[in-house]
């Protein structure tokens, strides 16, 4: 980016399908002065790379041309640290207003059209006062809650475009125009398929704002991680602030179980930090003068004292914000199938009805029935059974996943699942349980084992560190333990029925070891495990070795992947040597280790990039931009919530096995979806040319419309059976 451009974000309104956002993208970017721009629909916002000559209301005024609205104010920094510059946030509430708005409006659609489409069944169709509650029921559907497509059937006409809402407003209006002429004229009414597609349709869009409205989500609660105060030292007194007024050079005093408020260096004591938020190992990192440590992670162990480095929207949190906000812009728009087919269809359906107004005129027809024949060709185009091929399907398929421990979020992820061909797997929490436990006993000559686990556990049960938990977890209880200490980065040490115990660090708990020990060590080490040394200060008992431990069906979850035909890939923060034997252990060829967060992004990029649809399965913060960037983002339910708002898939109860019924369900849902959409296109077009030779009666057309919604109903209740891939 050159020194004189400018690159912003902002919120558009108006967009109400992928090609919408196109549309507004297009405009944007053949604006003069704009280098590059990029709209991302699922958030509503569009990001502008614009030479400083460039005024925003030129940017606006070209959007306004598209027949959108693009809100001139970026948003402003409005979580911790934002002293102004542009942050991640995202208006959530706005969009929770929307979904809500929605489903709203679906629930007075489906009101409204109930009794409509029963007095269209069982109601003495040719009463007028049967016909005229249909009309006063179907009014306020079309022109209430149905509105929106109306709207933007007009703005696509407006500029000589169209997408499914035209085919929508066509067919509809058709349907509803029709009626009410029947109504004073006589003949048979149609308000029911009006109403009815207006339910479905807006059923599907509350499922699209829900989508949405997680989607920013995400971003909003990786922000709210943050510490929301931190304690600075100023004149050597303790002064507790605001997070967003830490400025860079300040000292901040962070105590035992508190969040490190920014990214610093420490200049004071030692401790250990849980840095699981990054990098997804359990194990805390041990910290010395020196040593940097990172906004929103953990102070395990003792005081610290940091000078802050990094603040507001430079931090490591909110970069990786940044990444998942990037990662979901990022994604290709995916155009909704019903709409590729409808900027086909469209434009000739339309032709088709204008030639048969013609033609019937031509040949002598009254103007009345070269109407009539005309108007029937858009009602036996009317998408009923193509308005309900998506959300038919997606409600059953979803309905299904649920049942199975499985969230789906949207019929945009089942497009997205269908290509997939490799599958990249977070280690920790994922393939792993993430809890740490006792994988080893060694003890040195003239000691046991059970005596090494029971003094270690013993010491290690006053300790609040995450590993000296563990292997109190394991030891059996034994007496009171007197003149404990800690010494914080070293060990832990005490009195055992009046001996001595040191517990930590070769170097603090046993200086002198057996060779053979020192062997046993280094050997757990390379396979990825942590040490833990047992002695007196002086001389070793024995060690300890800790290690997350393998989840029991994870084997079978790579296996089942596998045989799908997907290629598997482990990518994970922790070190080569455990990453491997991991590996090794459950069948991935593949490892990519030690890969921090906006690493993982770039390597499920670069397995993009040579032409792999992807699947990310992960569990914790540090994965939730690798799983916004891929193609498919898969979360353990029982990993953060962030990780599961910013992926497509949420596998409740964290079983890995469940990656493979999900890929499978989505695979077998979108396969249905396009079977739907194909018998729906199929009798429209079988039925078209009828309707244009005037051989097709209105009440037959109603029966074989009525026929194709059911079958497409019927076609997705199949998905009920789903068992397993």
């Amino acid at each position: 980016m050159s020194k004189e451009a400018v690159r912003e974000t902002f919120d558009v309104k108006g967009m109400t399908c992928a090609s919408c956002a196109a549309r507004v993208q297009k405009a944007l970017a053949t604006t003069p002065g704009v280098s590059e721009a990029g709209v991302n629909f699922a958030l509503g916002r569009a990001t502008v790379e614009r030479d400083e000559s460039v005024a925003i209301d030129d940017l606006a005024s070209a959007v306004d041309a598209a027949g959108y609205e693009l809100i001139v104010e970026p948003e402003v920094a409005t979580s911790h640290g934002g002293h102004g510059e542009h942050d991640h946030g995202i208006a959530v509430g706005s969009e929770d207003d929307l979904t809500r708005a929605a489903w709203r409006s679906v629930v007075v659609a489906a009101i409204l059209s109930a009794p409509i489409v029963g007095l269209a069944m069982f109601g003495p169709m040719h009463a007028h006062w049967v016909q005229w509650t249909q009309l006063v029921l179907t009014t306020p559907v079309l022109f209430g809650p149905g509105r929106r497509f109306l709207t933007s059937a007009w703005k696509q006409a407006r500029h000589l475009s169209s997408n499914m809402d035209t085919l929508i407003a066509l067919g509809t209006l058709s349907a509803y125009g029709y009626s009410v002429y029947a109504l004073f004229f006589g003949g048979d009414v149609y308000f029911e398929t009006a109403a009815v597609i207006m339910t479905f349709l807006l059923l599907g869009k509350y499922f699209e704002h829900r989508s949405k409205s997680r989607a920013s989500q995400a971003i909003r609660s990786l922000l709210e991680l943050g510490a929301k105060e931190a304690t600075v030292v100023r004149d050597g007194v303790e002064v507790p602030i605001p997070i967003d007024e830490v400025e860079i050079g300040d000292v901040i005093r962070v105590r035992p179980g508190e969040k490190i408020p920014t990214d610093g260096i420490v200049r004071d004591g030692a401790s250990s930090v849980d840095e699981s938020m990054l990098t997804g190992e359990p194990i805390p990192v041990d910290k010395l003068v020196g040593d940097e440590v990172f906004g929103a992670t953990i102070n395990a162990g003792g005081s610290l004292l940091i000078e802050a480095t990094r603040v507001g929207a430079d931090t490591a949190l909110a970069q990786i914000a940044a990444l998942v906000e990037s990662a979901q812009s990022r994604k290709a728009p995916i155009e909704g199938l019903a709409d590729r087919i409808s900027a086909i269809f469209v434009p000739i359906v339309i032709s088709v009805a204008i030639v048969t107004f013609a033609g019937w005129m031509v040949t002598g027809h009254s103007f009345e029935t070269s109407l009539i024949t005309a108007i029937a060709v858009l009602i036996i185009a009317c998408p009923c059974a193509m308005g309900l091929a998506t959300p038919a399907a997606v409600v059953v398929g979803t309905g299904r996943g649920a049942a199975m421990g499985i969230v789906i979020k949207g019929g945009d992820v089942l497009e997205r699942s269908g290509a997939i061909d490799a599958v990249a797997l977070d280690k920790t929490g994922t393939i792993t349980t993430g809890q740490i436990a006792v994988t080893d006993v060694i003890a040195a000559a003239g000691h046991d084992e059970d005596e090494v686990l029971a003094l270690a556990g013993a010491v290690e049960a006053l300790s609040e560190h995450p590993i000296a938990r563990a292997i109190a977890a394991a030891a059996a209880p034994v007496s009171d333990v007197s003149g404990f200490s800690s010494t914080p980065g070293s060990g832990v040490e005490g009195r055992v029925a009046g001996a001595q115990v040191s517990v930590g660090r070769r170097s603090f708990a046993a200086p002198e070891a057996p060779p053979e020990l020192v062997e046993s060590a280094e050997r757990l080490s390379r396979s990825g495990r942590t040490v833990v040394w047992v002695g007196d200060g002086k001389d070793a008992v024995g060690l300890v070795a800790v290690a997350d431990t393998v989840k029991a069906t994870a084997r079978d979850a790579v296996v089942a992947l596998q045989r799908m035909g997907l290629e598997t890939i482990l990518i994970t923060g922790d070190n080569d040597s455990t990453a491997r034997a991991i590996a090794e252990h459950v069948g991935i060829e593949k490892v990519r280790a030690e890969v921090m967060p906006e690493d993982k992004v770039t390597e499920v990029a670069q397995l993009q990039e040579q032409g792999k649809r992807v699947a990310m399965v992960g569990d914790g913060i540090n994965d939730a931009p690798a799983l916004a960037q891929a193609d498919l983002g898969i979360a353990i339910g029982t990993g953060a919530d962030v990780a599961i708002e910013a992926a497509d898939v949420t596998l409740v109860g964290g079983d890995p096995q469940l990656a493979a019924t999900a890929i499978g369900l989505a695979r077998r849902t979108l396969t249905t979806i396009k079977q739907n959409l194909f018998w729906a296109f199929f009798y429209n077009v079988t039925a078209i040319p009828l309707a244009v030779v005037g051989l097709l009666d209105p009440m037959i057309a109603a029966a074989a419309m009525a026929f194709s919604s059911v079958s497409v109903v019927l076609n997705a209740l199949r998905l009920r059976r789903f068992r397993s891939f």
